[in-house]
């Protein structure tokens, strides 16, 4: 079964790329990111609903903010999920920036149920937070998942899944989990680069246009609906600087100074993962998003994979009346990210 992977930072164009290529093959596009799962957490997350237009879509609006939505939810589902895209005759692609979701996909991690555990909860929210990472370092020594130390709920939810890992009797206690890829998955994994100094751009402009086009109001929705603001702190980034906006502990000046940085920091922690990713074997086809992704992303899959050829090129201009011949678009080899 062929996969389609889009991956790159937040603001570098993954699903406009995913829909036009989606629009080219027949494609149903799955989201791998850890935020848009959540009901009502709309321009926060950057679901963009409107950009998908006809084209079928999962993984988004499947949870309420609060309710438990971990790794090994994502991956049941994804693994429900491709058979059944695949069966309607669609390319399955997954787009997204949550590194680690993606790799548990690509890379097969056999992963635990974990329910939530009040009693373990009541005794890990008495810690401090060096002793909950003390604690989740002591149950995994090899630690891969540094955003599991971002904020206490992350790392409590983490303790309570290495636990009932290793309560399993032949669960590996070690990080990353066990893989077994799946033989019949084919991954074809593309990335969109950016230079960073435009990164940093895109990143800021988006963030002015959702706080002009509605975020703040989202937020102050989302708390008036009852969501507390522990929960929407825990989700990071947007929903927790505008949060601290809302209840008055920062003014307009120090919402998107601090917030935009703080997207900025994140994005250097999603290309840092793609980086971790490519050591561990996996190859990323990396895009000038600023040039002609779709047609670099065409050409990529053609020669990936034959039977989508068609698509790699743009049609053929008829011969001149005076002859001559048509020459195909030479593409440069996949660069490595700088």
């Amino acid at each position: 079964m062929k996969i389609l992977v889009i991956l790159g930072p937040t603001a570098s164009g993954k699903t406009r790329l995913a829909v036009q290529l989606a629009q080219d093959c027949t494609g149903e596009i799955l989201s791998a990111d850890s935020r848009q799962v959540y009901r009502g957490l709309d321009l926060g997350t950057g679901k963009d609903l409107e950009e998908y237009g006809p084209i079928p879509h999962h993984l988004i609006d499947v949870a309420e903010p609060g309710e438990a939505f971990d790794l090994f939810q994502f991956q049941q589902r994804c693994l429900a999920l491709l058979p059944e895209i695949h069966a309607r005759g669609a390319l399955p692609i997954l787009a997204g920036g949550t590194g680690l979701y993606l790799e548990a996909l690509i890379r097969g991690y056999r992963l635990a149920p974990a329910k939530p555990d009040p009693t373990l909860r009541a005794q890990l929210h008495t810690l401090s937070n060096a002793q909950l990472t003390a604690r989740l370092l002591a149950l995994k020594p090899s630690q891969h998942n540094t955003t599991d130390l971002e904020t206490r709920e992350r790392t409590i939810r983490a303790i309570e899944i290495a636990q009932a890992t290793l309560d399993q009797p032949h669960a590996p206690d070690d990080s990353p989990p066990v893989s077994h890829p799946d033989p019949d998955h084919d991954f074809l994994i593309l990335g969109m680069r950016w230079e960073r100094a435009i990164l940093r751009q895109r990143i800021a402009d988006r963030l002015r246009q959702r706080l002009e086009t509605g975020l703040i109001e989202e937020v102050a929705d989302l708390l008036n609906r009852g969501i507390a603001p522990a929960i929407l702190e825990a989700l990071g980034l947007e929903y927790r600087f505008v949060t601290r906006f809302v209840r008055g502990e920062l003014n307009q000046v120090e919402l998107f100074d601090q917030l935009v940085q703080a997207i900025r920091q994140f994005a250097k922690r999603q290309e840092t993962w793609f980086r971790r990713m490519e050591r561990h074997g996996i190859r990323i086809h990396w895009l000038e998003a600023a040039k002609d992704p779709l047609q670099e992303a065409r050409t990529i899959m053609g020669r990936n994979w034959p039977e989508f050829s068609r698509f790699s090129s743009p049609p053929t201009p008829p011969p001149a009346e005076t002859g001559g011949s048509a020459h195909p678009d030479r593409t440069a080899p996949d660069r490595p990210p700088r």
